[in-house]
């Protein structure tokens, strides 16, 4: 029989039931019907787990059975276990602890973000149950952003503005593998629209038509209602920040969460997608463009609570149905 491929990419729905049907055997709670089957691992006519031996005496037959479907429900976890690793490497356990890095560059001025701009986005993330929330910036080892750490983190959210220029490709190179491949989460704040792991993310340009930091007031407009990033929001205002001009020339979003309205000091108005959505792989991607750094916005209610949204969303999920 050929063995089971080490890491599948998928479960097709009719292995789900098989992997909780072997682990309700297991348990002792039905009879026996199915085995955990990967694509083309049992050849046609051959059986998935060898039969019960009708020829021993009944104590025998139900100490095998109970054996066989011990040996099925291992077979199962380890199934499960297989599935969650492809989905992400570096994905915390159910029951543990997950973890999301806050970067940023450390240019912000001191005036307004005191411990920069990663301490203000970390501070408002501490409320989310079952994290663990660690800070980085451009002058640690691996610029913030090793692969040991990638590995064991959910959700990167970045800030960057000066330095773009001075992020490693390596250090490009093993978050775009880690949100493709792993489902690592990428959040992408205010300036970051032209951090080179976000550009590289969008392979697109990641421009906005202009910018213009005149203290404009901005209106975020819920428009995606029931999308978990908006989640007990409802329209708010921010009372001043840059001003972020479209087009934005970034791919077609899967949603916009929060459309915004800027309030200019001459009275006029002018339209801005505040808050956008993307799939690229296995990971999410998050813009959101609130955040300019003369302005604590980092430190407004709704803006913790929209980012604790996105975090969460952000994350790679496991879904059994």
């Amino acid at each position: 029989m050929p063995r089971l491929p080490a890491f599948p990419d998928a479960l097709w729905p009719s292995q789900i039931k098989s992997i909780k049907s072997s682990i309700l055997a297991a348990k002792g709670l039905r009879k026996y019907k199915s085995i955990l089957v990967w694509p083309g691992s049992v050849a046609a006519g051959e059986s998935a787990a060898p039969p019960v031996n009708k020829s021993l005496g009944g104590a025998e037959i139900m100490n095998q059975e109970l054996s066989r479907r011990a040996a099925l429900g291992l077979g199962a976890a380890a199934g499960i276990g297989l599935f969650l690793g492809a989905r992400s490497q570096g994905q915390q356990q159910a029951t543990g602890r997950r973890r999301a890095i806050v970067w940023s560059e450390g240019t912000a001025p001191q005036n307004v973000y005191p411990n920069d701009i990663r301490a203000a986005v970390a501070e408002g993330l501490k409320p989310l149950a079952g994290w663990e929330i660690v800070t980085a910036t451009i002058t640690d080892p691996d610029q913030g952003a090793s692969q040991d750490d990638l590995n064991k983190t959910d959700v990167l959210l970045w800030w960057g503005h000066k330095l773009h220029g001075q992020v490693k490709r390596e250090v490009i190179d093993r978050i775009e593998k880690r949100v493709k491949e792993g489902g690592m989460g990428f959040i992408s704040l205010h300036s970051s629209h032209l951090a080179r792991p976000y550009v590289r993310l969008m392979k697109t340009r990641c421009t906005w038509s202009h910018y213009v930091a005149d203290a404009s007031r901005c209106k975020l407009i819920v428009k995606a209602p029931d999308h978990p990033i908006a989640r007990g929001l409802k329209d708010f205002e921010m009372p001043q920040t840059e001003r972020y001009g479209e087009p934005f020339q970034c791919p077609p979003p899967e949603t916009v969460v929060f459309d915004g309205l800027y309030t200019l000091p001459n009275g006029k108005s002018e339209p801005s997608r505040q808050i956008l959505t993307w799939t690229i792989g296995k990971g999410r991607v998050v813009y959101c463009q609130p955040g300019h750094e003369t302005y604590p916005i980092f430190f407004q209610d709704e803006i913790r609570q929209l980012l604790r949204n996105a975090v969460e969303w952000a994350a790679p999920t496991l879904v059994v149905s």
